[in-house]
């Protein structure tokens, strides 16, 4: 998981935290309910100690008494891709970058296992968090994806910038070229820096929620953050589908 510098020096991340990442967190652990930390996310694979929303005896007691548990964060799907029928039970919006290593492999991992088990039951929606000043290329090729997006091929496009092990200009048009898109009009969207404003809204969004680091994801408006595994969504999903989550 990569962390947003927390520095005045950071001319994106500079005076937007109107709540903070420990807003979100307070919300659940009173309720004993636990958001994973980061410490927690960069062993890959690793058993998680604080899966996102897990279930304890005193949550488990609140619940039996009628109180309400956890709390559902309101994360529009705005006019960001999405992948999956509007009336699936399940929304898991991702704020992502694609410079960031994490992001990486839970695209290529996780990903494309919740969508091969899954199914139409669950809607993908995909929002820019781009790390500016540790990840230079996340916002160019956020940009890059949305003028693919402007000719329906979002998602292949952004698949080959997680599968691939460089992000240029030169990279860019080469996807555009491989997925047969209008390679002219995809170039002159990039050149024309159309979508800039697009992708710092959603930055500028995601930090006023909370976010502060890459992957945060909203399953149904409950949070996770980090490169969670398989297990921990495929959990938290489950609950949900049965209506065990308030």
């Amino acid at each position: 998981m990569e962390q947003t510098p927390n520095s005045p020096s950071n001319p994106t991340a500079s005076g937007l935290f109107v709540f903070k990442r420990s807003h979100i967190y307070s919300a659940l652990l009173p309720l004993a309910f636990v958001v994973g930390l980061a410490v927690g996310y960069l062993f890959w694979g690793r058993s998680p100690q604080a899966a996102a929303v897990s279930r304890s005896a005193p949550a488990q007691q609140a619940q039996d008494e009628g109180e309400q548990t956890v709390r559902r964060y309101d994360v529009p799907v705005d006019d960001d891709p999405a992948l999956g029928p509007a009336n699936a039970p399940i929304t898991i919006i991702e704020f992502s970058d694609y410079e960031c290593p994490y992001c990486r492999r839970w695209h290529n991992d996780v990903f494309q296992r919740l969508r091969r088990e899954y199914g139409d039951r669950i809607r993908f929606v995909f929002r820019d968090f781009p790390l500016s000043s540790i990840h230079p290329n996340a916002q160019p090729a956020a940009e890059a994806a949305n003028c693919a997006f402007e000719q329906d091929k979002f998602w292949e496009f952004s698949d080959l910038l997680f599968l691939g092990s460089e992000l240029s200009q030169k990279i860019y048009v080469q996807y555009a070229t491989q997925l047969k898109l209008d390679v002219q009009k995809f170039s002159a969207c990039l050149a024309s820096g159309k979508y800039s404003q697009e992708v710092l809204d959603d930055y500028q969004f995601a930090t006023q929620l909370g976010v502060r680091s890459t992957p945060t994801f909203f399953v149904n408006g409950l949070p996770i953050v980090g490169a969670q595994p398989f297990e921990v969504f495929k959990d938290v999903i489950d609950r949900e589908l049965a209506g065990e989550i308030p």
